[in-house]
C-alpha cells in the first residue's frame, strides 16, 4: 500500500514538472515569437531548469540572401562569452601547477614592460583590475578591424600605453587583458589557444560545434551577422577573427553551451574549489554586480545569476546561470538592432513562471524641445561615473562615462526612452523648481544621479 501510494505522489510530481514545463515553453515560444514579428529578435534561444530544456528554437533568419531559418544547431559568434573560457583554461593551467593567478604578467610575458608588468597578476587580467586600458575603445581601432593581428601584434597596440589606474584599485573592462590571457594559455601551455581549448574544454564535454572562428574555414550552419539601419538589413562590417582572440573570438550554438553549463556542476573541468574561485564576486563592477573569472555575478528578481553577455560585429549573445535552481538560459542573436526588451529581465521571469509582458514599441510624444535646455549638465550616479546630458538642436543626448552618446526621446516632458538600450530617464525639479537630479530607470531598477555645478 505504501509504495503503490509513493508511486502516486512520485507520478503527481512528475507530471506537475512536466507540466510546468510545457507552460515555461508555450510561454517563452509566444515571446520570442512575437520579438521576431517585430523584427526584434532573430536568433536562437533555450531555456532549462533542473537538467530539463524546456525550450531550444531558432527565430528569424540565419542568412537573409538564402532564405535560411536559424536552428538550435546554428553557430553563432559569441563575442565576450568567450571570456569564460580563457579563464577556465587558465584555471585548468593552474591546476596542473603550471602557473599561479597571482603570478606577474612578466612571468609569462616577457617582453611586456616591466614598469607596468610586474605589477599586473593574471587574477588582475581575469577580473578586469589591471588598468590596462581597452584597445577596442581606441579612436583607431574601427579602422584597423579588418587587418588580421595575433595577439602578440595586437599587445603591441597597449602594452606601452599608461594604465588607466593602479592595477588592483578598481574594475575597468578591457578586451585587452583577456587577449594577454589568451596569449599566455599559449606561451604557458606551448599550443595554439584554440587547440587547449579543443583537447582540455570542447572535446571532453563533446561539443562539436564550439571553436574558434575563421572566415576562411567552410563552417556548416554558420549564421551571418547583420545590423539594422536607417536603409534597413545591411552585412556587419567586417571583423578580422584573430584579433578578438582570448576576449571573443569563438563560436557555438546554444545546445552546446547547455553541454557546458551542465559541465560546471560537476568536476569534468576543474575541482569544486576551483570552480568556486571562478564565480567568486571579486570585485563590485557597477551595473554588471560583482565580476569574478569571466562571470559576472549579480541578483535578479531575488535569485542569483552567474551570467555573461557578448557583442560582436553582427552578433549578441547571453548566457545566465541560476547555480541554486540549477536553471539556465541561453539567447545567440544575429540581427544588431537599437532598443528592444530586455531579454535578461523577461527571459529571468519567463524561466521562474513570473510575469512577462509582451514587448509594445515606445512611442516618442512631441513637446517644445526648448524644454531641453533645462536638463542640460551633468548628473553623478556614483563617483567616477557621470551621465552628461546635451543638446543638439531638437534633440536630447545622453553619455555615461566611457559609454557611446545616445539619443533620448519624450514619452512625457520629465521622462524619457533611450534609442537602444532598454532604459528610461527621468528629471526630477526640487521645490525650487530647478532639475537637481535625474532618475535612471533599467533593470528592474530606480537608480538617483544628482546634478553636479557647472
Amino acid at each position: 500500500m505504501t509504495r503503490r501510494h509513493g508511486t502516486v505522489v512520485f507520478l503527481c510530481l512528475f507530471l506537475a514538472t512536466a507540466l510546468c514545463g510545457q507552460d515555461v515553453r508555450t510561454r517563452a515560444d509566444e515571446y520570442f515569437t512575437h520579438l521576431a514579428k517585430l523584427q526584434r529578435f532573430s536568433g536562437t534561444v533555450l531555456l532549462a531548469k533542473d537538467g530539463q530544456i524546456l525550450l531550444s528554437k531558432g527565430y528569424g533568419m540565419a542568412n537573409h540572401e538564402w532564405d535560411i531559418p536559424n536552428a538550435p544547431q546554428t553557430k553563432f559568434r559569441l563575442g565576450s562569452i568567450t571570456k569564460q573560457f580563457t579563464a577556465m583554461a587558465i584555471m585548468q593551467l593552474e591546476e596542473r601547477g603550471l602557473l599561479k593567478v597571482d603570478d606577474p604578467v612578466t612571468k609569462y610575458v616577457p617582453d611586456y614592460p616591466k614598469a607596468t608588468g610586474d605589477k599586473i597578476t593574471i587574477h588582475h587580467l581575469l577580473t578586469h583590475t589591471s588598468g590596462i586600458p581597452n584597445f577596442t575603445s581606441f579612436p583607431e581601432y574601427q579602422k584597423t578591424m579588418m587587418s588580421p593581428s595575433p595577439a602578440e601584434k595586437t599587445l603591441e597596440r597597449f602594452k606601452d600605453k599608461p594604465l588607466d589606474f593602479t592595477p588592483g584599485e578598481k574594475f575597468n573592462y578591457s578586451n585587452s587583458g583577456y587577449v594577454l590571457l589568451g596569449l599566455i594559455v599559449e606561451k604557458v601551455s606551448g599550443k595554439p589557444y584554440d587547440t587547449f581549448l579543443q583537447e582540455n574544454i570542447f572535446g571532453p564535454l563533446g561539443m562539436k560545434n564550439t571553436g574558434y572562428e575563421r572566415w576562411d574555414v567552410v563552417l556548416k550552419n554558420r549564421a551571418s551577422g547583420y545590423d539594422l539601419s536607417p536603409r534597413g538589413l545591411v552585412n556587419s562590417a567586417y571583423l578580422d577573427m584573430t584579433i578578438p582572440g582570448g576576449a571573443g573570438a569563438l563560436y557555438s550554438t546554444v545546445e552546446d553551451l547547455y553541454l557546458w553549463d551542465q559541465a560546471l556542476y560537476t568536476e569534468k573541468l576543474v575541482k569544486k574549489a576551483t570552480m568556486e574561485r571562478i564565480v567568486k564576486p571579486w570585485i563590485a563592477a557597477g551595473p554588471m554586480g560583482s565580476y569574478g573569472y569571466g562571470w559576472a555575478v549579480n541578483t535578479v528578481a531575488n535569485h542569483k545569476i552567474v551570467a555573461h553577455g557578448g557583442g560582436i560585429n553582427g552578433f549578441q549573445t547571453l548566457i545566465a546561470r541560476f547555480p541554486e535552481e540549477r536553471g539556465t538560459f541561453i539567447f545567440l542573436r544575429n540581427v544588431l538592432r537599437p532598443g528592444g526588451p530586455n531579454l535578461q529581465r523577461d527571459m529571468t521571469a519567463l524561466l521562474f513562471g513570473d510575469k512577462v509582458e509582451l514587448f509594445q514599441e515606445k512611442v516618442a510624444v512631441k513637446i517644445d524641445p526648448k524644454i531641453y535646455d533645462a536638463y542640460v549638465g551633468r548628473y553623478e550616479l556614483r563617483p567616477g561615473f557621470v551621465f552628461t546630458i546635451t543638446r543638439e538642436g531638437d534633440r536630447l543626448m545622453t553619455q555615461a562615462t566611457n559609454q557611446p552618446q545616445i539619443e533620448v526621446r519624450p514619452l512625457s516632458e520629465t521622462r524619457f526612452f533611450a534609442v537602444g538600450p532598454d532604459a528610461e530617464i527621468s528629471f526630477v525639479k526640487n521645490d525650487k523648481g530647478v532639475v537637481d537630479q535625474i532618475i535612471l530607470h533599467q533593470g528592474g531598477r530606480d537608480q538617483p544621479a544628482k546634478r553636479l555645478p557647472n
